[in-house]
């Protein structure tokens, strides 16, 4: 395995039925459907805070994590299970929703700023860097900072949840260069593609 390889891919969102379906857990949805491709179950692992599996993806193995803490405390699981396993921040790739980008597009970057997401800021807090990967799941912004915390506790239109869907259909399309150490190939991939198409705008919420 390249040194530069993703090792570990966390999903962030919020446990429970009543939050499965919100904006908040985009992460989540990704992680489910690598699972099920690597041909996983994601387990409760209490050592780690949250459900956990190893999967094999396109001839690599990679850790699968979905933390249980809630997504202000999501920290706390990845650390745990970056110590346990001796991963690097470089080779964690967490995947999270994004306000400050549309339904329909989907980034891949390293670093920078949480931009107030709350997994996001307790995940550098505990890691004590900001040089892990994101995937940065479009969702959209309500046109009202202070409706945001309602925004991401609601399932997207059906509109938009088709958009999503499609964003992370097209992330798995660079899963091979992930997990394969091309990252920077990967991000290429994947904004090529995305700079192709038409994102869907989210309308405020009602």
């Amino acid at each position: 395995m390249s040194q530069n390889a993703i090792k570990l891919i966390v999903g962030l969102g919020n446990p429970g039925a009543e939050y499965a379906a919100t904006r908040h857990n985009a992460g989540f949805w990704w992680v489910d459907q690598l699972a099920r491709d690597g041909g996983t179950t994601l387990r409760h692992d209490n050592k780690f805070h949250g459900l956990i599996g190893r999967a094999r993806l396109h001839g690599h193995e990679v850790w699968l994590l979905q933390p249980q803490t809630f997504m202000n405390r999501s920290g706390l699981s990845v650390v745990s299970m970056a110590q346990f396993y001796r991963i690097l921040p470089h080779e964690i790739l967490v995947a999270h929703d994004e306000l400050d980008i549309l339904p329909g597009q989907i980034k891949l970057k390293q670093g920078g700023g949480t931009g107030g997401h709350n997994g996001l800021k307790d995940i550098q807090a505990h890691l004590s860097t900001p040089n892990y990967w994101r995937l940065r799941i479009g969702i959209g912004h309500p046109g009202d900072r202070a409706q945001v915390a309602s925004f991401v506790l609601k399932p997207p239109r059906v509109e938009e949840q088709d958009a999503i869907d499609d964003t992370l259909n097209r992330a798995h399309l660079i899963v091979p260069q992930l997990l394969g150490g091309d990252l920077g190939g990967a991000m290429q991939k994947l904004h090529t593609d995305d700079a192709k198409r038409r994102p869907h705008k989210a309308a405020p919420e009602a």
